[in-house]
């Protein structure tokens, strides 16, 4: 399955889950959520995963985390804030680098309409 394929059915779980619980509650809830649907679809799904910094020769463990990594292709980071910024979409891209993965989803499922808090963040390679 390609990170396309994977992310039109994270955005499907994502809208289906933010039509019953809506905007307003803590990012943790909607990952929560998000996770368990990811689960029992039987696809295979990180949550918290490490990310570790390797900088020379050393593995830096400085306490990045994917908030979750489908079929390990496919990064996901959750927000509830009022607007996604600048900062959010450069921490997602570099997540992306520092995994050599190519597509991440940044979801704020904090808006009216959900459709308006989903960016679609693409690593160059």
């Amino acid at each position: 399955m390609t990170e396309n394929e994977i992310s039109t059915i994270i955005i499907g779980f994502a809208i289906e889950i933010h039509k019953v619980l809506g905007p307003g509650l803590l990012e943790n809830a909607y990952q929560e959520c998000l996770f368990y649907k990811i689960k029992q679809s039987g696809l295979l799904v990180e949550k918290e995963k490490a990310m570790p910094l390797n900088f020379e020769e050393v593995q830096l463990d400085c306490g990045y985390r994917i908030d979750i990594l489908v079929e390990n292709k496919l990064i996901i980071e959750i927000k509830s804030v009022e607007s996604l910024s600048i900062k959010h979409l450069a921490q997602t891209l570099t997540y992306l680098k520092l995994g050599n993965y190519k597509l991440g989803l940044l979801i704020n499922f904090n808006e009216v309409l959900l459709k308006n808090g989903i960016r679609r963040v693409v690593n160059n390679l």
